[in-house]
């Protein structure tokens, strides 16, 4: 049984991404994303893009020479030429092996969406990803089907979490606190951490509402 992990990630104004830099410049959304590369250059990479926009400027200030080629209607298709390994978040990606199955906008934001081997290699992309990008946002995951079951995984970035709020809640996990019964009680934990009661429950919350939040919003 596979047990791959579908993943679409959010990346905020990317600096070194041109499709999201022509769609933040239009306030509009791109869709269509591919690329190619000519086997007597393959150090050059071509790729197209199909833009929607309300208005379209006579030049883009982005880092590359945009060309129309082609339109629908209020869209239209720009093509440019890059150096291969630029290192843009397409590029973070498919270093791990992981092709990105779609790519979109909507203004400066850039979405990928991709096919993780298994959670290992999904940490190691996700963990670049975020060296790399203060603004990623991990959108949706979703796992194989197992047993005709489709379920939902949900990321949860511990780094959002003070060391003493995950100091708090590894201790009171160790202690059993959340166990039932429990095997430790709130003052317990908090003797432990040489705290006093009132502190151990403040940290405890915040550290709990940052993961519900995690978990329950992440539509």
């Amino acid at each position: 049984m596979a047990s791959g992990i579908r993943a679409e990630v959010k990346i905020d104004d990317p600096p070194d991404c041109v499709v999201a830099q022509a769609s933040a410049e239009t306030g509009g959304r791109v869709h269509s994303v591919s690329r190619s590369t000519n086997p007597d250059a393959p150090e050059r990479v071509i790729e197209e893009f199909m833009l929607e926009a309300e208005s379209y400027p006579d030049e883009f200030d982005v880092d590359a020479d945009l060309s129309p080629i082609f339109s629908y209607g209020s869209s239209t298709v720009y093509r440019f030429e890059r150096a291969l390994g630029r290192g843009c978040p397409r590029e973070c990606i498919e270093r791990h092996d992981c092709p990105v199955v779609d790519i979109r906008t909507q203004g400066a934001s850039l979405y990928l969406t991709f096919h993780a081997p298994d959670m290992h290699g999904l940490q190691a992309i996700i963990g670049e990803l975020r060296e790399r990008y203060a603004t990623l946002d991990v959108q949706r995951l979703l796992q194989s089907q197992q047993d005709h079951d489709e379920r939902n995984l949900v990321f949860v970035d511990r780094s959002t979490l003070t060391d003493r709020q995950t100091e708090v809640l590894e201790t009171a996990h160790r202690m059993g606190y959340f166990e039932h019964p429990k095997r430790a009680n709130a003052g317990e934990v908090a003797a432990e951490l040489e705290i006093t009661g009132t502190t151990f429950t403040e940290h405890l919350a915040a550290a709990q509402t940052k993961l519900l939040d995690a978990i329950l919003d992440h539509e």
